[in-house]
């Protein structure tokens, strides 16, 4: 008799349907209902080996540790690891970097559980532990994503992690036991398989840390499992081992926070780690179209390092200024800021200043500018005369072009004028008087000096209710 496509459909379905009737109903001889997953110990979770240095590892020894659960094993690495390693049976290496020659590799593709654990160099397995982890994930609270476990014999310490996205920053604090965020110490992390494929850095190193964040932006809860992994014995990493193992950890860490849109890390103790822009390199973005940074855009203010480096600018510059006798104040958006804040505001990228153009000669620095001359002062920091018009520029360094601008006005006739408009709606010409006296005012960590009445000045340049109304993304 011939079978149709349609029978034989049919007759698969109802085959299945009874297979998962066996499972679910069938009992056996001591009335237990047995357990559709494998046999207790074996964990039924891909072990994935990812951080581990190609020098002076113990990626054989994890490897064969975690292969004898017996569970699979996968080691994730750039490319093969040099010296070579002599991997256990089984056990197959994933080389991550694209090769011309080669279909690319998908790591996900050779993750046939449901879930994986990342496992770190050096762990040695423990009989059932993954599966307990695992359990624990399936029966956690709703939102528990991720389970961990400590590997050693120190505990684990439980950080809060805040994420500050719109000012590039992480925040850890000391959290409290079941409501941790990410962990301080070496773990291993179990979580399911396709919510690490999901993560736009499922294998970013280092792995910890690249989970906990990820994990944290998406309001994922965190589980830690009281019970440790051992620590394999091996003799002590050599001096020179250590000092590679530090350089090539501070590279990926800082390759990490650049992938995530980190600048700066507030860590639990109030120390402070930086990421971004330095007077060695350029500024965290480029040329501004339409006084509107690229990051306005993304829904980001002004880079916690840009800021850092224009307060340390604009103190520098007011510093040399007044030792200088050349006459100052803060200006438009800057003084905007101080009046509001004390401080620069968030979104601004760069400080200005108004000076007395009579008083430029005063300044050797200035006067080098005026004549044509880009000139770095003695703390490196860049002065010269702005391509725009008449007004100058006191850059962070060569390098960084982060700036205070400098405005030169003249009076005339009791109003404060100037040659070279822009065309800001704050550009305008104000009363003399508003200088005399200049006072000093709290801005950007320092005092600078600023008009006397800084409400009716900004009022004259921005309009009424300036100061308690900000306008986004203009000041």
């Amino acid at each position: 008799m011939r079978v149709t496509p349609c029978q034989a459909a049919l007759a698969g379905a109802i085959i299945l349907n009874l297979l998962l009737l066996f499972c679910v109903w069938h009992r056996g001889p001591g009335g237990s209902a047995p357990s559709c997953r494998g046999p207790r110990g074996v964990p039924r979770v891909t072990v994935l080996l990812r951080d581990f240095e190609d020098f002076e590892n113990d990626l054989a020894g994890t490897a064969r540790s975690f292969a004898s659960l017996p569970a699979p094993v996968l080691v994730a690495a750039e490319v093969a690891p040099y010296p070579p390693v002599p991997l256990p049976g089984g056990v197959q290496l994933l080389p991550l970097r694209p090769v011309a020659d080669r279909p690319p590799v998908h790591p996900e593709l050779h993750v046939h559980t449901r879930h994986v654990a990342l496992v770190p160099d050096g762990t040695r397995a423990v009989p059932g532990l993954l599966e307990r982890m695992r359990d624990a994930l399936e029966e956690g609270r709703g939102d528990t994503r991720l389970v961990v476990a400590p590997v050693g014999t120190a505990p684990p310490r439980c950080l809060e992690l805040q994420l500050e996205p719109r000012t590039w920053t992480a925040r850890y604090g000391t959290g409290e036991p079941g409501v941790c965020r990410a962990v301080e110490g070496p773990v291993v992390l179990l979580l399911r398989t396709r919510d690490l494929f999901a993560l736009p850095f499922p294998l970013a190193r280092p792995v910890p840390t690249a989970i906990f964040i990820q994990a944290a932006l998406r309001g994922w809860g965190l589980r830690v499992v009281p019970v440790a992994f051992p620590v394999s014995r091996r003799p002590p990493v050599s001096p020179h081992g250590r000092w590679k193992a530090e350089n090539l950890g501070e590279s990926r860490q800082r390759r990490l926070m650049r992938d995530l849109g980190i600048k700066l890390e507030v860590l639990a103790d109030g120390g402070e780690r930086w990421y971004g822009c330095s007077k060695e390199t350029a500024r965290c973005f480029g040329t501004v179209h339409a006084q509107t940074p690229q990051y306005i855009l993304a829904g980001r203010w002004t880079p916690p390092c840009c800021l850092r480096a224009l307060r340390e600018t604009a103190r520098h510059v007011t510093g040399m200024l007044e030792a200088a006798g050349v006459r100052y104040w803060l200006e438009g958006g800057s003084l905007l800021g101080a009046a509001r804040l004390g401080d620069i505001i968030p979104w601004d990228y760069d400080v200005d200043l108004g000076i007395y153009r009579e008083d430029v000669g005063k300044c050797r620095w200035l006067a080098a500018a005026a004549a044509g001359e880009a000139v770095e002062d003695t703390e490196g920091f860049l002065w010269e005369k702005a391509a725009e018009g008449d007004f100058y520029r006191v850059h962070y360094s060569r390098s960084n072009r982060l700036h205070v601008d400098l405005w030169p006005f003249y009076p005339r006739g009791g109003v404060m004028t100037k040659d070279t408009w822009l065309g800001h709606p704050q550009d305008v010409e104000f009363p003399e008087s508003y200088l005399r006296p200049r006072v000093p005012m709290a801005f950007a960590g320092f005092t600078a000096m600023a008009p006397n009445n800084a409400r009716a000045f900004l009022e004259l340049k921005f309009g009424p209710g300036a100061i308690e109304n900000p306008q986004y993304p203009n000041p």
